[in-house]
């Protein structure tokens, strides 16, 4: 397929890179940041306009609600440019509630859409073994799905337009509240005197293990906050969450509670770390250090 790829971050790049190891013709826009690895496995034209003129499929994985608005419908959006039968996939998490208005245009205008969001961070990008979410039509998750088998293993579509961003709006809830369990389990061994290394040992063979253990609480204990999932990119989701909450009528305590360590570790200068930095912030409470920066 010609596929156009806008949004070529920390998760885009990658994703990008595996369409285009398969075979795929890939269409990119012209950013100064472009990576070099980008610009030898894709056409570079100089706008998203021009991207959206040559593909039959176009990927949008940018980082919010706004973002992908401009991008479709501001001033050099794609809608104008895209061919009717051209199916858009938004990869991007975003609102459920804002999504279905973007499908709903997209769609009277003779264009497919999948909304698509995904979890299983930088490393899943790269391995391709991401879990993707996806909401639209029968007809456009199938023809979107030889492409995501491209990109990820664990590959559901949950419902019509929307309902793949609802379900990723669930996913980030747990992912927040089990960071939060695992930072307060790790710093509650280290004040106790234990060493966490071994407590995160001990607990992956037990009914507590997770991969947010496995991975997280190692960066905790190794101090390895380059981020995978900035914690600012977190705090959208679970705004997101929160937002939806309120006009459901659904109480989301727990929610609340681990966006506001996440707002304290981004107060301190964190908010580019690692979601795992939210240990941070318990850590700033019990005076205790999971382990020295």
């Amino acid at each position: 397929m010609d596929i156009g790829f806008i949004g070529l971050g920390i998760m885009g790049r990658p994703m990008a890179l595996n369409l285009a190891k398969a075979g795929h013709t890939l269409f990119v826009p012209e950013r100064a940041s472009l990576p070099e690895d980008i610009r030898a496995a894709a056409t570079v034209l100089p706008d998203a306009a021009a991207v959206a003129a040559k593909a039959e499929v176009v990927i949008l994985m940018l980082p919010d609600t706004p973002d992908v608005e401009a991008v479709l419908f501001g001033a050099g959006g794609i809608a104008a440019s895209l061919k009717p039968g051209t199916l858009v996939i938004d990869m991007s998490s975003i609102s459920p509630t804002v999504t279905k208005g973007f499908a709903e245009t997209l769609v009277a205008a003779g264009c497919g859409w999948v909304d698509a969001p995904v979890s299983g961070g930088e490393v899943g990008a790269k391995a391709a073994s991401l879990t993707i979410m996806c909401g639209g039509s029968d007809a456009d998750f199938a023809r979107a799905l030889p492409l995501f088998e491209l990109m990820g293993k664990n590959i559901t579509h949950v419902g019509p337009a929307g309902a793949g961003q609802t379900c990723k709006v669930a996913n980030q809830i747990i992912v927040a509240l089990n960071i939060e369990a695992v930072a307060e389990a790790l710093v509650f061994a280290t004040k106790a005197g234990a060493d966490p290394a071994r407590v995160r040992q001990a607990l992956m063979g037990g009914f507590a293990s997770s991969k947010i253990l496995e991975i997280h609480g190692e960066r905790m204990i190794k101090r390895t906050f380059a981020p995978g999932f900035r914690i600012r990119l977190h705090q959208k989701d679970l705004n997101l969450a929160l937002s939806a909450g309120r006009d459901l009528g659904v109480a989301l305590p727990n929610t609340a509670s681990a966006q506001q360590l996440f707002s304290a570790v981004a107060a301190m200068g964190g908010a580019d770390l690692d979601h795992s930095a939210l240990v941070k912030a318990l850590e700033t409470m019990a005076a205790q250090k999971v382990a020295a920066d």
